[in-house]
């Protein structure tokens, strides 16, 4: 008897031990399924009509990602419209014209409009002139209308320590500006001529898609920001106001039913594990003012009292 007791009790553990290692399996199944459909965008079925909103937040970087789902809102048929909220103080010139290209081609195929945050400066003004509509609070700080390019020079500094670098170069104006050279005068205004250009290609967006008076130019692409009332009379933006009046022009002057649904704009990410883990480390946890290189058009408050 003790011997089938002992079975008995052994049959039942196991069943126990069994029940518990299945229902972790099921909690794992079940983990990964909702895991994979974060990362993917996949969790969302969009039946019907719908207006797209893409929102961008924080420093302007690279996101191919981004550009691919703002192209397959271009191709959708259900998305009737998009909506752009822009708070940024800019970031890359380079991002930012990549994203001004890619909602412009969304605007060939429909509606666009730009809901302007608490900053929209910058690359974020440009990211916001690719819309067809555009408004912004009162309050809201807008314009910056320019490009930088930062160069840090730490010469000094090594002369005091006693360092010396040597740098064997093909031509005088290789690798400047150098952080560990003096910028010369030829190498200031080969930069400078990049800026200039690249300024140049800004002020055309603007020409281009803001009805600016001639008279009014000068200000509005001499770089300094402006309130949103300010902006409105310099015709940087169209009106005041926020999402409301977004989508009341949208259903006035295109049509759009203010009674369908807004659907944030599926980006795909990264999955950090493999190949992209790198990429994916330094997108999650460095900072975004890390992530910047080349031209800049960015906005930032001055430190100095």
């Amino acid at each position: 008897m003790s011997f089938e007791a002992d079975q008995t009790v052994d049959r039942r553990r196991l069943k126990r031990q069994i029940g518990v290692w299945r229902l972790l399996a099921i909690g794992f199944a079940v983990a990964l399924v909702v895991v994979l459909a974060e990362w993917s965008g996949a969790d969302r079925v969009v039946r019907g009509d719908y207006v797209a909103v893409l929102s961008v937040e924080g420093i302007i970087t690279s996101n191919r990602q981004r550009e691919e789902a703002l192209d397959r809102i271009a191709e959708d048929p259900h998305a009737t419209a998009l909506v752009v909220w822009v708070d940024s103080p800019g970031g890359g010139t380079y991002a930012s014209e990549v994203l001004y290209r890619a909602i412009r081609r969304v605007a060939q195929e429909k509606p666009v409009v730009a809901v302007m945050g608490t900053v929209a400066a910058s690359g974020g003004y440009m990211t916001a002139i690719a819309a067809d509509y555009i408004v912004a609070r009162e309050s809201t700080l807008t314009g910056s209308i320019g490009v930088l390019w930062e160069a840090t020079n730490v010469v000094g500094l090594m002369e005091t320590l006693g360092i010396e670098s040597d740098t064997i170069k093909s031509a005088p104006l290789k690798a400047q500006p150098s952080p560990f050279e003096r910028l010369s005068d030829a190498g200031r205004a080969a930069t400078q001529a990049v800026v200039d250009d690249t300024q140049r290609m800004f002020v055309a967006m603007v020409r281009e898609r803001r009805s600016i008076r001639p008279v009014d130019m000068g200000m509005a692409i001499s770089g300094r920001v402006f309130t949103g009332r300010m902006a409105v009379e310099l015709g940087l933006i169209d009106a005041l106001g926020g999402e409301r009046e977004a989508l009341a022009w949208l259903e006035e002057a295109q049509g759009v039913s203010a009674d369908l649904p807004l659907l944030p704009v599926e980006i795909e990410r990264e999955w950090p594990l493999g190949t992209p883990v790198a990429s994916w480390f330094r997108k999650t946890f460095l900072p975004e003012e890390l992530n910047l290189d080349g031209l800049i058009s960015v906005w930032q408050p001055s430190n100095d009292l």
